[in-house]
């Protein structure tokens, strides 16, 4: 009977989804039949659950497989986004109200008309690990599906119903740890593509993971957790952040330990138990968990995560796949939150940072001079936290001898550059998904201009051919080159050019200062640079 039922999935697996012209589409997939929308030679498929409600006893546990459910399930509106925190300040970055719930897995596919064996690029949102859908507009991927791409959005859970770590959920595990419940959801995703895409005419075999920000953090958590080896085969990191981790038990790099900040958490809630920390209304817990300042991030475990990002890259144990990784110009011109406060002066700045960062102060002065400090001061941050995560995760690529692109944006457009937003954080995504019109309402409106969507149109091909055989390959556009000793890169200014060496000096310079903090066990490396610098430790073997 297990060899029969075998079988059958194994054929639903790989059966030619049936997408009449005249009806709705339907796919019979191991998980279930659903049923989409079609418009043109795109077939969509939304709110289609990967796990079971992570809710009552379920919260803060691994996510639960479902059984496949019976009948036809309408797959034609999205799931709520996850439970993250309401109202606060409104920014760029702003969108309508939407929809939450702690029944929020769920995942969505834009897949071609009468697709076989198409690549599969599973995309992960950004937010800081605290907001965010895969709902939000930007993320359409129907230019995507035109090229031939299946693209399948992801939600998994935030904030502290995601990533809280405490002695009494590492107790209820068999292997007694706790945290990175959102990586765990990924992951379920990731194996629900790998059993069901084939339904949808995807190719489990070509799956690349992506993301943006967080979604770029999570490809680097993915990348370095053996429970996702071989659920993909190449990966996008678009601002991604290679920083320092808290671990589970220990307090490292002058951070709490994961499960001693759970525990500061539910001290501040006064929750005497896991069982009243469950029975607490999840929107009541998100928004005060964010207004004490709980800070999600993947912790290290010795088994979701076994060690430290940079340790794991050092030492050649991350996924052996091709990437397409880089970062914007103007990053923290909408993050500046993330930025220390500037000196008065050029003077006190210079001053600040010869006393903070010693032997490597030349070096710092020159790449950002005090005699422009206040840009100097974006420039710090900005490389401290994306500029060297890119290079830094194409160099170790290319050393295991696979595949790695690098990529700077540095687009201007009117509205963002009249803004003071030249190039900011998260502004490729209208042009790596083609959305004009689907960017929150204060943010800086791309024109629908020819320039734009020549821009637009280049970088979907590179990332859509990067998604099918690992090399981004654009009509009409330059040849991108691979990162090797050449230290090429793709600089996307007005027009994709092809250019080498990236600011010379910057990932020297931060890579020095990372193996300086690392070798203490004292300091972490994030956006603590600058004049937000401690002082340099001295020189350390690695550096």
């Amino acid at each position: 009977m297990k060899a029969y039922h075998g079988l059958v999935s194994l054929l639903l697996a790989s059966a030619t989804p049936v997408f009449a012209a005249d009806r709705a589409p339907v796919v019979d997939a191991p998980a279930g039949r659903v049923s989409g929308t079609a418009a043109g030679d795109v077939r969509v498929f939304k709110g289609i659950p990967y796990a079971a409600a992570p809710t009552g006893k379920l919260r803060w546990r691994a996510p639960v497989a479902l059984p496949r459910w019976s009948g036809e399930r309408a797959a034609i509106d999205f799931g709520p986004a996850c439970v993250q925190p309401q109202g606060g300040t409104t920014t760029i970055y702003s969108g309508p109200p939407m929809p939450v719930s702690e029944d929020c897995l769920s995942l969505n596919v834009w897949t071609p008309a009468n697709a076989k064996n198409a690549p599969v690029m599973v995309w992960i949102h950004g937010g800081a690990l605290v907001t965010g859908s895969s709902r939000e507009p930007t993320y359409d991927g129907r230019k995507f599906a035109e090229r031939g791409v299946i693209v399948v959005s992801i939600n998994y859970r935030l904030g502290v119903l995601g990533w809280l770590a405490h002695p009494w959920l590492s107790r209820e595990s068999s292997q007694r740890v706790s945290g990175n419940y959102g990586l765990l959801d990924q992951i379920a995703a990731l194996k629900w593509v790998r059993d069901n895409i084939g339904s949808f005419g995807g190719d489990a075999r070509n799956v690349t993971i992506a993301g943006e920000s967080a979604g770029g953090l999570s490809a680097l958590y993915l990348m370095t957790s053996p429970a996702a080896h071989g659920l993909f085969a190449k990966a996008i990191a678009e601002s991604s952040y290679m920083i320092s981790m808290p671990e589970l038990r220990k307090s490292v790099f002058g951070a709490p330990s994961g499960e001693g900040g759970g525990q500061l958490l539910t001290g501040a809630v006064q929750m005497p138990d896991v069982e009243s920390l469950r029975a607490m209304d999840a929107q009541a817990l998100t928004d005060t968990s964010a207004k004490l300042g709980f800070a999600p991030f993947g912790v290290v475990d010795g088994a979701v995560l076994p060690q430290q990002m940079v340790d794991a890259f050092d030492q050649g144990k991350q996924a052996a796949v091709p990437v397409l990784a880089g970062f914007n110009q103007g990053e923290i011109r909408s993050l500046k939150m993330l930025a220390p406060k500037p000196t008065q002066t050029a003077e006190a700045y210079e001053r600040t940072i010869r006393d903070r960062y010693g032997d490597l102060s030349d070096a710092f002065l020159r790449l950002y001079p005090a005699s422009s400090y206040p840009e100097s001061i974006l420039a710090t941050t900005r490389d401290a936290l994306y500029g060297w995560t890119a290079e830094r995760l194409v160099r170790k690529q290319a050393a295991l001898g696979v595949p790695a692109y690098l990529y700077l944006f540095d687009h201007g457009y009117p509205a963002a550059d009249q803004a003071g937003l030249h190039a900011f954080h998260a502004s490729e995504l209208p042009f790596v998904f083609g959305n004009f019109d689907g960017t929150p309402p204060r943010w800086p409106k791309v024109p629908d201009t020819e320039g734009e969507r020549a821009l637009s149109d280049a970088m979907i091909d590179y990332w859509a051919s990067f998604v099918r055989d690992g090399k981004p390959v654009a009509r009409n556009a330059a040849r991108w080159p691979a990162y090797d000793a050449n230290q090429s890169y793709m600089h996307f200014g007005a027009t994709p050019v092809v250019q080498q060496t990236l600011m010379p000096g910057m990932f020297a310079l931060n890579e020095s200062v990372m193996c300086r903090r690392r070798a203490t066990g004292k300091i972490g490396w994030n956006w603590n640079v600058g004049l937000a610098a401690p002082n340099l430790p001295p020189v350390a073997t690695c550096d």
